[in-house]
């Protein structure tokens, strides 16, 4: 195995670099980019405009490494590129999904036996979620919002679609610390404990007259108290819904789940239902035409509505499943665009000053998953949740050892923890997630997906004399 280490946010320029080898050692794949592609001509030029000197200095890698890599890629005759929160984490996490996008395509990596680019998702229900439209910006299907698009969903549903976007979470919590929010419904989410600036979030959570959690479990943001009124409803799990239900996994198969008999809460209610009965009580005018007997019969719509879902209605029991878009996507070399080519994006590498003395922070999970914190040391690197990792020569630069008290400052909160040396970028310090986010200024997100830059905070550490658990 191979191990190339690059600075945070230095994707872009790294994977740039890679490209203009692979270009100048005659690496790519000319025939499948001339046949199944369109931009590349541009994106040779923008490359041509960047030099190795500025990809050095902002991947923090050297050229000879990205020729290690280019040359690895071009002996490989198969390729799978595998990519998670690291990658989209950022202000620029869109155009980093598009570099690994334009590397892939440069030697007709997608589309074929074992080739493919495969994004991890940070929980089980995104997927099939954001397919469904639990998305701001789009509708189901993945259908940006529009007039057009929605005037054809009015004409299914037989009532007004709006085609106005909603809000990203970041824009959510922004509206509520300003007091425009009248209801906050939350279903199922932790926003006191996730998001950038912890305390800027309570502080609009708390402005909102009337919280609604709909959840399994308790968490820190239902005991934000409210400018008037806080519900709590208990919700089913998964495994509990009459009628079982679907998750679709990152490779785009729709999983059944079926309902498994034992005790239930009385008050529990699947949210679904409570949504529906909502929407009617609300809308009584159109009770009839957003009504739901069954999760069977949410499944018939879908695939009513989704024609990519087609299938999803016959799932019924524990084992059925199904992939959309069959075993890979961009088979044969058709692409759903316009043009049905694939597109190349050129782009320019972020460049992030850091002044000296500072660091950039990045973070980690660890024993964390859902919002919930299952362990105070990680398995993976043994460290705790509260110590802060740093590069062995800012150890010495700073006059650390292992273990010595730290204070980390950011613009927007401190964090005290305990210094530990790890295989990490120099300049750059590693915490962890969420706890870290009292340091993670808010307003940076990436302005196509909304993404929060967990990965973009530049903090101070220093030497601390104050008592550190």
């Amino acid at each position: 195995d191979e191990f190339f280490q690059i600075r945070v946010g230095g994707d872009i320029a790294f994977v740039n670099g890679v490209l203009k080898h692979l270009i100048a050692n005659g690496w790519v794949d000319r025939a499948f980019i001339a046949q199944h592609t369109e931009g590349w001509e541009e994106l040779v030029r923008a490359l041509e405009g960047q030099s190795f000197e500025q990809l050095e200095r902002l991947s923090g890698t050297t050229r000879e490494r990205m020729l290690d890599f280019a040359r690895l890629y071009a002996r490989a005759q198969t390729a799978v590129f595998i990519w998670s929160m690291g990658v989209t984490m950022h202000e620029h996490g869109v155009a980093n999904v598009k570099a690994i996008v334009n590397l892939a395509l440069a030697r007709g990596m997608i589309g074929r036996p074992y080739c493919g680019l495969v994004p991890i998702r940070g929980h089980s229900g995104v997927q099939g979620g954001a397919e469904m439209g639990a998305v701001p910006n789009q509708f189901p299907g993945g259908i940006p919002i529009t007039e057009q698009s929605a005037e054809r969903l009015a004409a299914e549903w037989g009532f007004p679609v709006p085609a106005w976007r909603g809000y990203f979470v970041a824009q959510m919590i922004e509206a509520a610390h300003r007091g425009e929010l009248d209801v906050l419904y939350l279903i199922g989410s932790n926003l006191a404990g996730v998001l950038p600036d912890s305390r800027f979030v309570q502080e609009a959570l708390a402005r909102v007259p009337l919280r609604v959690h709909h959840d399994i479990v308790l968490n820190p943001q239902m005991f934000v108290d409210p400018a008037d009124t806080v519900l709590i409803l208990p919700a089913t799990t998964r495994y509990e819904m009459a009628g079982g239900n679907t998750e679709t996994t990152t490779e785009r198969r729709i999983l059944f789940n079926p309902e498994i008999p034992g005790p239930r809460l009385p008050e529990a209610r699947d949210e679904w239902r409570v949504l529906v009965e909502l929407a009617q009580r609300v809308r009584p005018d159109l009770a009839a035409k957003i009504a739901f007997a069954s999760t069977e019969a949410i499944r018939e719509e879908i695939a009513r509505i989704v024609p990519f879902y087609e299938g999803i209605q016959d799932l019924r029991r524990r084992g059925d499943q199904r992939q959309w878009g069959g075993p890979r996507l961009g088979e044969g070399g058709r692409f759903p665009t316009p043009s049905g080519r694939a597109r190349f994006t050129p782009l320019v590498p972020p460049d992030r000053d850091v002044s000296e003395g500072r660091f950039q922070l990045t973070t980690r999970r660890g024993k964390q998953f859902n919002s919930m914190v299952f362990g105070d040391r990680d398995g993976l690197t043994q460290a705790r949740r509260q110590e802060v990792i740093l590069a062995p020569e800012d150890m010495r630069r700073l006059g650390l050892r292992d273990g010595d008290p730290v204070l980390v400052r950011s613009e927007c909160g401190e964090f005290r923890g305990r210094a530990r040396s790890g295989p990490i970028h120099p300049g750059v310090v590693m915490m962890y997630w969420p706890e870290a986010n009292v340091l993670i200024p808010r307003g940076a997100s990436d302005p196509e997906c909304g993404m929060p830059a967990f990965r973009n905070a530049i903090v101070e550490v220093l030497p601390d004399s104050a008592p550190t658990a």
